[in-house]
């Protein structure tokens, strides 16, 4: 019996991603069928690069289908790879050479005001999403792949870690719902990646899980890296468990509330105006701050009404959250915006800090504005309003 595996999407609606198909045969070496728009200025490159990678996972003989939108030569390697590791078993990975641009740590208060996901098995949604200047790119594992396409997803959104240039984005990957995003992780820790997020998180355990997972393999591949975690709360047990599990590692960066899942979990309809929400996104808030992290709210999944994304951000942004979600790009400048301190938070953050700084020029152990004294706290959050004043 034939051994045929097919691999990555083909379509009218498909760009820079191809379809791979490979048939295994006893005799008869390596045959490629490749079809594609851009095959007479790069169809020899891409058959000579599917029959050494097909080599390097030791294929001998086989017949090949090459459907090609335009595609990469990283996503290119990422379907022939899924293909063929549908069809026998090896923990072989084909990589594609390292991003010359390299990999940039990131910090603990890096700024994160907006944070866009794209489906981890879209390249075309992925390969110039740096430009949109989002403060952090999502490669998304969980819900926006279908379930027969997760294998496919991780090798792509690897080979997208080591060659898209996100530019001066926060490079994250969402990993599926634990236990299975455990090992999502073996494709995404090693490769440049900044930030993991653990979806649907209830405990603080779970954290646990995800951070003795990255040392484990840092360790294996002797590595060193930083790499932070932001939980994602969407049930209400999540809620109840948010102080201990923002607290649960000091890799934990900020707490996430996802509003569909939390919704549903309670059996509420999601509002504009979030009555049905506001005890969980005011502990989620308290939960965060109370550990020194940062809250950051759900999406806006209404891509079509900047207005009510406006008030969407000003309200999150008047809790006390740093920045939201995400699910276009044409939501990143709006929320920018509205994350913008305004004149008046910017002239009593200035006056805040000067009185501060004068008081250290006196040697005085005590700063105060009039009769209102001023505790470092205060004057740590001034200085990150005339920070992001400047952005």
């Amino acid at each position: 019996m034939q051994k045929i595996a097919q691999s990555g999407n083909d379509g009218k609606s498909v760009k820079s991603d191809c379809s791979v198909k490979i048939m295994l045969k006893s005799t008869g070496g390596i045959s490629i069928n490749l079809k594609s728009k851009v095959k007479k200025y790069f169809g020899n490159s891409i058959v000579e690069l599917c029959k050494k990678e097909l080599k390097y996972f030791g294929i001998e003989n086989a017949e090949v289908e090459i459907i090609d939108s335009a595609a990469l030569d990283y996503v290119i390697m990422a379907r022939i790879e899924s293909a063929v590791k549908k069809l026998i078993k090896t923990k072989k990975e084909y990589l594609p050479e390292i991003n010359v641009i390299g990999h940039k740590e990131t910090k603990k208060n890096q700024l994160r005001r907006s944070r866009l996901y794209l489906p981890g098995n879209t390249p075309k949604l992925s390969i110039n999403a740096g430009l949109h200047s989002a403060d952090g790119i999502i490669l998304d594992l969980e819900d926006s792949v279908a379930p027969t396409k997760k294998d496919e997803a991780k090798i792509l959104v690897r080979n997208s870690l080591i060659k898209t240039n996100f530019y001066n984005s926060e490079k994250m990957v969402r990993i599926n719902q634990l236990p299975a995003g455990l090992d999502d992780l073996d494709y995404i820790v090693p490769y440049n990646v900044n930030l993991i997020l653990i979806p649907k998180c209830e405990s603080a355990e779970q954290v646990l899980q995800v951070e003795n997972k990255i040392n484990a393999i840092l360790e294996e591949k002797k590595m060193t890296s930083t790499i932070w975690l932001m939980p994602i709360i969407e049930s209400a047990l999540g809620v109840v468990n948010s102080f201990a599990i923002a607290s649960a590692s000091d890799k934990v960066v900020a707490l996430a509330i996802g509003l569909e899942d939390y919704t549903a979990d309670i059996g509420a309809s999601r509002t504009n105006d979030g009555i049905e929400s506001f005890f969980a996104r005011s502990q989620i808030m308290n939960s965060a701050k109370a550990v020194g992290i940062q809250a950051i709210g759900s999406v806006f999944s209404d891509v079509n009404n900047p207005d009510e994304l406006r008030k969407y951000v000003k309200d999150a942004k008047a809790m006390g959250f740093n920045g939201i979600g995400c699910i276009h790009p044409r939501q990143i400048a709006v929320i920018h915006d509205a994350f913008t301190p305004t004149e008046d938070e910017i002239i009593k953050a200035q006056k805040i800090v000067d009185a501060f700084e004068d008081a250290k020029s006196k040697g005085l152990g005590v700063v105060s504005i009039g009769s209102k004294m001023i505790d470092p706290p205060v004057v740590k959050r001034a200085e990150q309003t005339l920070l992001m004043s400047k952005i």
